[in-house]
């Protein structure tokens, strides 16, 4: 890949670009808002998934696809051809084409800050994809550099939406006392964002302390929430495993499985809802507090008993 400026350039070119026009004004009209995908390798999941929402399910919503860019370039560029789709050599030429932006690239969150520190000087609503940052200090730098520019973000997993929440929304968050989640995949470190954000998003972000029990391929956490709530989170890698929870309040304990077909869909429905709003529709505190229990996750003191998130 050749950028055509150098990275200090370039931001500060999309910055000054940026300050000529308030937020909003590529919004303005409403009849067609375009959707861009910033990817580290476009032959993924979740920008194959994403792609087909977008052109299949909610085509109703008013969005169309406005272009892709990619830091695997070749990839990219076999990805826009296969779909009919525009590859951008430059994000300061997809910008102009784009409404909005998606920072996808769900398997290298290190990837993430660099990407967001091109992409914010735009000044559009941007998605980035899970897992937010590589651990929480990261995660908090973006949302620093969104405040400071002003610029509306979020980010989510696609287990924020799913048939478990709206049980939790009928019963009310305020009478769980406990929950459990189980999930499989390929790894833990790319997978245990799942069943933490179907958790988090549930109970809220109030979380006091966690601990860990086991490794690959079969890893369980444990994790305490104010007023001496509970979750215990299960990721058993390579395994049959169903994305599953139960959801205790102090009446009764109700078991799901999670309805995989349209968390996809439901989490674009709701990405367009903040594109079109402008309004994140995912709590910052919540992000934090999945951050907080991942990279807590990661930390050898958890395996020997409770470390404090507090």
């Amino acid at each position: 890949m050749k950028p055509s400026l150098s990275r200090r350039g370039f931001v500060g070119a999309a910055a000054a670009a940026a300050a000529a026009a308030p937020f909003g004004a590529a919004l303005a009209d409403t009849s067609r808002r375009r959707i861009a995908f910033v990817d580290h390798n476009l032959n993924g999941y979740h920008a194959r998934v994403f792609y087909k929402a977008l052109r299949e399910d909610l085509k109703g919503r008013g969005f169309e696809f406005a272009g892709c860019h990619a830091l695997q370039e070749k990839e990219g560029r076999e990805w826009a051809e296969k779909n009919g789709e525009r590859y951008f050599d430059s994000l300061a030429e997809l910008d102009k084409a784009a409404d909005c932006f998606m920072i996808l690239a769900p398997s290298n969150p290190e990837v993430h800050l660099d990407l967001c520190r091109q992409v914010f000087p735009f000044r559009k609503p941007t998605y980035v994809d899970k897992t937010f940052a590589p651990d929480v200090a990261t995660a908090e730098k973006i949302f620093a550099l969104a405040d400071r520019i002003g610029l509306p973000i979020q980010t989510t997993s696609a287990l924020r939406y799913t048939n478990v929440q709206a049980h939790v929304a009928k019963v009310g968050r305020e009478n769980l006392r406990h929950m459990t989640a189980w999930v499989a995949g390929s790894n833990f470190n790319e997978y245990v964002i799942h069943p933490v954000e179907l958790i988090v998003s549930c109970m809220g972000p109030e979380v006091v302390r966690m601990m860990r029990r086991g490794a690959e391929p079969e890893s369980q956490l444990l994790i305490d929430f104010s007023d001496g709530r509970t979750g215990t989170v299960n990721v058993f890698n390579k395994t049959r495993t169903r994305y599953s929870a139960s959801v205790t309040t102090r009446k009764a304990t109700d078991y799901f499985e999670v309805d995989l077909k349209r968390i996809f869909v439901d989490n674009l429905a709701a990405i367009m809802d903040f594109f079109e709003s402008g309004e994140p529709n995912v709590d910052r505190r919540e992000t934090l507090a999945i951050m907080k229990i991942l990279e807590a996750s990661r930390n050898p003191a958890a395996a020997e008993g409770f470390v404090s998130l507090d």
